[in-house]
């Protein structure tokens, strides 16, 4: 199986300030993981910058000029309380929606067969037209629409296992009911969203909610349970992954108790899924996660499973 790695260094220019839990050195402990032996396999590419036209198909051209006009020159400009610009937030924001695209078009193509896109700002609090959650512009939704528009994807799903709900994500498909969008988080929690009554307007929403102190015995059983079911009888063309490792036990900004081995499994069976359905393709993005340690090793543990080790 080939797996592609996908960065950019632009990602380690944004920074938010001293403190800030969403810190460069979430990508250098990726990075580090990700630099052993098991790992020589790895296809690695640098992204390219995200189009206007690929932006444009989730964010209006007035959120997108809202953000410029945001930008600072110089020194930290506050979006709300914990999401702020610095001058390379929106070069690396453009290029890490570009890394979406990039892995799409490669996995849609038989480049690669998975893909797992390493870059930040992370993007599914992003709605259309608001940032928030220390995302600008959401990567998975520009992936979903590159890959409806570009490569004739008429099923896409997407799921996300962050600690916290992919409001931005919801919003976006909300009525969409080519898109499937279905997530496991920690609720009640930040950002209030993600109730398994919220549906969608074609039934396209699917929410497993889990209460804080939940284990991987509980994440499992949501999975097998809820989550794919639902997405074995959609029958997607292409599987999208919004990858949060902050329900990882040792994430100071949640309550969920996963171990590296959860994340490993469950992209394990996503992967049985997705051979059945549409030809091995996942691409994973990465969101949440902020104990350095259990990210990259989390990190590691879920690439290592989209190899097929």
């Amino acid at each position: 199986m080939r797996t592609l790695l996908v960065t950019h260094p632009t990602s380690l220019e944004h920074d938010m300030g001293p403190g800030h839990p969403e810190q460069p050195a979430r990508l250098t402990a990726i990075e580090n993981a990700l630099a052993g032996e098991a790992f020589e396999r790895l296809d690695r590419i640098t992204a390219f910058v995200a189009e206007r036209e690929q932006l444009r198909r989730v964010h209006p051209e007035s959120y997108l000029r809202a953000l410029e006009e945001a930008s600072p020159r110089e020194g930290l400009a506050a979006l709300d309380s914990d999401t702020a610009m610095n001058p390379k937030t929106l070069e690396a924001a453009r290029f890490a929606a570009g890394a979406a695209v990039a892995a799409v078009d490669a996995v849609m193509s038989r480049g690669a067969d998975t893909a797992f896109v390493a870059v930040r700002p992370p993007g599914h609090h992003a709605g259309v037209s608001t940032p928030m959650g220390f995302c600008f512009l959401n990567n998975v939704a520009i992936a979903a629409r590159h890959a409806m528009a570009v490569h004739g994807a008429e099923r896409v799903a997407i799921l996300d296992f962050d600690v916290h709900h992919g409001n931005g994500t919801q919003e976006i498909f909300w009525a969409e009911k080519n898109v499937l969008f279905c997530s496991t988080h920690q609720a009640p929690f930040y950002p209030g969203t993600g109730g398994a009554r919220e549906k969608g307007e074609f039934d396209n929403i699917v929410n497993a909610p889990l209460f804080a102190g939940s284990g991987g015995d509980v994440f499992r059983e949501a999975l097998a349970d809820v989550i794919l079911p639902r997405l074995d009888d959609f029958r997607p063309d292409l599987i999208l992954i919004s990858a949060g490792f902050d329900a990882h036990e040792r994430d100071p900004l949640g309550g969920l108790r996963l171990k590296e081995r959860d994340f490993s499994e469950a992209t394990k069976r996503l992967l049985d899924l997705a051979d059945r359905r549409c030809g091995g393709r996942i691409v994973s993005l990465l969101e949440g996660g902020y104990d350095l340690e259990a990210l990259g090793a989390s990190a590691a543990a879920h690439v290592e499973a989209l190899m097929g080790a």
